[in-house]
């Protein structure tokens, strides 16, 4: 079959990545796709074919698939849902993997996030939908400093401020509705409490009937090593056997993802897609967690996609698929074994500002076959890949052991039991081939997976 995939980044190329695998999969087509996706190669020897699409207009995207004719269209980013292309395609008769603009409210607006968690019982953070800078300044006494301020619309991974006084929270708001944080002015802006404990990232595969466990990966939002400097997109992930329990996983799909899709059919939204569920594990004076949404997102995340894939067995068409026909519930999901870990590679100064259009050396030296440097922000400039964006590489490495230890095995804050070989491998093949690789103002993270190997450190 002939599949396109909307979206250039690392997520992106991760999906082409794992389509090409696939014997289903005659034909791979990207929207718009970036360098490394345009010099991938599917399994039966086929080129993967870039379109240039701008994937913020949604006439754009819909000619391309019009014109390509696509058995499959999977969309990545956030902005093509938050504009409704999943609803413009199946209107047209074409079979789309993701949710509808309505669907992605659960994303695209955070305040709608929020109260529907409260309606339906689903554990979070206490909170207020505030309107006005006014509205900000009755509501932050409520709230015990940190704080947490919160865009409420897209804001690719940066519209999350934790703030130490209720003055930098109100400084914080302020710059949201006049546009100056984030470029774009907020119509609402939500504060939060501030929890404390280990995040995890929850993807459930959701067909608008069952919603079923894919796997748990831990980002590193923060852009300095130990968790320290502002949020950016993701600066690494990891993923591994015992990340979750078993019976923390089943608690996590009964309590938080399957209440998601039975609740949002209610109300006549129902969920197809991923649905990722930004958790933070808070520890309790009993030595047990309670585990409470930080956010959702409605598709895959990056960088915790290029992690994830790397190990998963089954054909990710037939994921697709099950998710469209409403079939998930059948799908046996295999995972390999082990662990997995992307490192990202970014520019300098980002998130702040930063120069785009240096040239990229040493991706040819890459040769461990359990890595795969997937690209997040990259052009072809003068025959030559070139930096396109903030994050630029996601070198992913797989480890064939099979150690990592539990994540939620008595309190989800205390250090982790000894056990992290699997991790260890993955790392060491990730960071080896990071070590070949290099632009002009290159950083990275040196401390990915930190906290699930702090025993050993």
């Amino acid at each position: 079959m002939k599949v396109l995939v909307i979206g250039g980044g690392g997520r992106e190329h991760a999906i082409v990545w794992a389509l090409g695998r696939s014997a289903r999969v005659t034909e791979v087509v990207c929207a718009p796709g970036n360098a490394g996706i345009a010099e991938s190669v599917s399994s039966n020897g086929k080129p993967v074919r870039c379109v240039a699409v701008d994937v913020g207009d949604l006439a754009a995207m819909v000619a391309v698939v019009e014109a390509e004719r696509p058995e499959l269209t999977v969309v990545g980013p956030e902005l093509p849902l938050s504009l409704g292309v999943v609803d413009e395609l199946i209107r047209r008769g074409f079979r789309v993997f993701g949710p509808t603009q309505a669907a992605a409210r659960l994303e695209t607006s955070k305040s709608f996030a929020k109260e529907f968690m409260q309606r339906h019982g689903i554990p979070t953070a206490a909170h207020a939908v505030c309107t006005t800078l006014n509205e900000v300044r009755e509501e932050l006494p409520r709230f015990v400093v940190p704080v947490v301020v919160k865009a409420d619309g897209l804001a690719a991974g940066k519209g999350v401020v934790i703030c130490a006084t209720h003055h930098q929270a109100e400084q914080a708001a302020a710059e949201m509705f006049s546009g100056v944080l984030l470029g774009v002015e907020e119509t609402e802006v939500v504060i939060e409490e501030f929890l404390d404990g280990e995040e995890v990232s929850f993807f459930a595969l959701c067909d608008g009937k069952h919603a079923v466990a894919l796997a748990a990966a831990q980002d590193h939002k923060r852009v300095g090593e130990g968790d320290t400097g502002p949020n950016t997109g993701g600066m690494g992930a990891y993923t591994g056997d015992g990340l979750l329990s078993a019976k923390m996983e089943q608690w996590l799909l009964k309590n938080v993802a399957q209440r998601v899709v039975d609740e949002m059919s209610m109300e006549g939204s129902p969920f197809k897609g991923i649905l990722f569920c930004g958790m933070m594990m808070v520890p309790r004076k009993d030595g047990t967690t309670q585990p409470t949404v930080l956010e959702f997102n409605t598709r895959f995340g990056d960088p915790e996609t290029q992690a994830i894939l790397v190990r998963l067995e089954t054909d990710l068409v037939d994921l697709f698929e099950a998710a469209i026909d409403g079939t998930a519930d059948k799908l046996d999901i295999k995972i390999r074994p082990g662990a997995s870990v992307c490192v990202i590679a970014a520019s300098g100064r980002y998130p702040g500002k930063y120069v785009s259009g240096l040239p990229i050396a040493g991706l040819d030296s890459v040769g461990d076959p359990d890595v795969v440097v997937f690209h997040s922000g990259t052009a072809m400039k003068d025959g030559l890949i070139v930096t396109a964006g903030g994050r630029v590489l996601g070198v992913t490495a797989v480890s064939r052991a099979t150690s990592l230890s539990s994540l939620s095995k008595g309190t989800a804050s205390g250090p982790r039991s000894a056990g992290g070989s699997a991790l260890w491998d993955a790392l060491g093949k990730a960071y080896g081939a990071m070590a070949g690789i290099s632009f002009e103002g290159m950083q990275f993270r040196g401390d990915i997976g930190w906290r699930a190997l702090r025993d050993g450190l």
